[in-house]
């Protein structure tokens, strides 16, 4: 356990360093803050356009905003905010590889497995400290602008695209110890979450596949139950589990 915490801290310290930390707060900070103010400005924005259409003969209705189109838009960002994590997170392994930094830790006796599930972890707990603040800052926002009340199921949907982004890093982590080159890492995640998407198609079988976790309005519009989500939460889990347990005998056996 003290190597595990001391290793960790490494990798928190090593985050700071290179500034990835600062980014992504930075990243989710600023897509938090639009969420709001793109709901908010975008019917300033149409009745502007709409006095100049009108000239021409073209009406342009403007709807009232309400926090329902600020959480249509958080959850429009959550995509961009979870590209940019793994861009920035999916090197953890391939750039120990290409140094060769990790050798010399081992070589001082640290465990493989006692690597893998400390930068696990750190990718985790940084993507659910991330993505909460992302989901706090826009709920504080919108209870101050609007009324949060008009949505439903908030915390269950938020908790559905935190799950789905956690299958997705336990998929990088998994991919990291097959392949040597982030490219390989990304495309086979990617593949992954292509493959789920093309399947989620089939009439009856979208409930089980982790992307339906990505589209959570009827969730919001209680046009669908929660139960509804919860097999693929379930089987995104599973994915979670599956990837960090077959990682470690791969891992233990790849060569550095």
């Amino acid at each position: 356990m003290k190597s595990f915490i001391n290793f960790t801290k490494k990798e928190y310290m090593e985050h700071f360093r290179c500034a990835k930390i600062f980014i992504l707060t930075g990243v989710f900070i600023l897509l938090a803050v639009m969420s709001p103010l793109v709901a908010k400005f975008t019917p300033v924005i149409i009745e502007m356009l709409s006095e100049s259409m009108s000239q021409g003969g073209m009406e342009i209705t403007v709807s009232e905003v309400s926090a329902m189109d600020s959480w249509m838009q958080f959850f429009k960002n959550a995509p961009i905010a979870l590209i940019v994590f793994v861009l920035l997170e999916s090197n953890i392994f391939t750039k120990e590889y290409q140094k060769g930094t990790l050798v010399l830790a081992l070589t001082k006796g640290l465990k493989r497995h006692t690597v893998l599930l400390s930068k696990a972890f750190v990718m985790i707990t940084l993507w659910t400290a991330e993505f909460f603040m992302y989901y706090g800052l826009v709920y504080l926002m919108n209870d101050i602008i609007w009324d949060n009340s008009v949505a439903e199921n908030l915390t269950f949907s938020a908790v559905c695209w935190w799950a789905f982004g956690l299958m997705i890093l336990c998929l990088c982590v998994l991919f990291s110890v097959i392949a040597k080159t982030n490219i390989v890492v990304l495309a086979g995640t990617g593949g992954v979450v292509f493959a789920s998407y093309l399947v989620g198609m089939l009439p009856k079988i979208d409930r089980f596949m982790p992307t339906l976790l990505m589209n959570v309005n009827s969730l919001i519009y209680a046009l669908e139950e929660v139960s509804y989500y919860v097999p693929a939460l379930l089987i995104a889990g599973g994915i979670s589990v599956l990837s960090l347990v077959l990682s470690i005998p791969i891992f233990n056996k790849k060569h550095i």
